[in-house]
């Protein structure tokens, strides 16, 4: 249950690696707007580092550039099909499978951080949501759907909006034994 092997999609013959997908996602999908997150929630970011820290994390090129420098105590993997990048502090990968066995080298779970591309291509291998879904409403040029029928909520925290910020829920999703690979 729960770990992809080879005959499943992606992996190295050294063993499995959980995939988990991290984001936050507005009401009406905006997940980004102009290489940010159009919102400000430090809780939201104090989650992100807590589910994050000591794995490596799958991301594209530009959720990479969007970083405020490298992460302190996890991996950066990034996924580019780039010839010439600067990639000082990152490991390259040049497709999904050179990504996945990179997480799968030194990990039993990665999380895929971004973007919306990386996502799409990941979400078929990911055992795991971790989901910031937030309340409101907001512009971006970025956007998700809402998970579909093959998660199931497992756990979910509530918070009400207070001050600028709106009211969110940390969701976890796992993906349904009917579903399962």
């Amino acid at each position: 249950r729960g770990s992809r092997r080879a005959q499943d999609g992606p992996c190295n013959e050294a063993g499995t690696v959980n995939l988990f997908l991290i984001y936050a996602r507005a009401a009406n999908g905006c997940i980004g707007r102009d290489g940010a997150l159009p919102w400000h929630l430090p809780a939201d970011l104090k989650r992100f580092k807590a589910l994050t820290m000591g794995k490596p994390m799958i991301m594209g090129r530009k959720t990479f550039e969007s970083l405020p420098g490298l992460l302190p105590g996890r991996r950066h993997i990034v996924l580019t099909r780039r010839e010439r990048w600067d990639s000082t502090g990152a490991e390259l990968a040049r497709d999904v499978n050179q990504a996945f066995d990179l997480a799968s080298n030194t990990a039993e779970q990665a999380a895929v951080i971004g973007g919306a591309a990386i996502f799409d291509v990941f979400m078929p291998l990911a055992d795991r949501i971790e989901l910031t879904d937030i309340h409101a409403d907001f512009e971006g040029d970025t956007f998700m759907p809402a998970p579909g029928p093959e998660w199931r909520e497992i756990a979910r925290e509530d918070h009400a909006a207070e001050g600028d910020a709106p009211a969110y829920s940390f969701v976890t999703l796992e993906r349904a034994r009917e579903y399962a690979a």
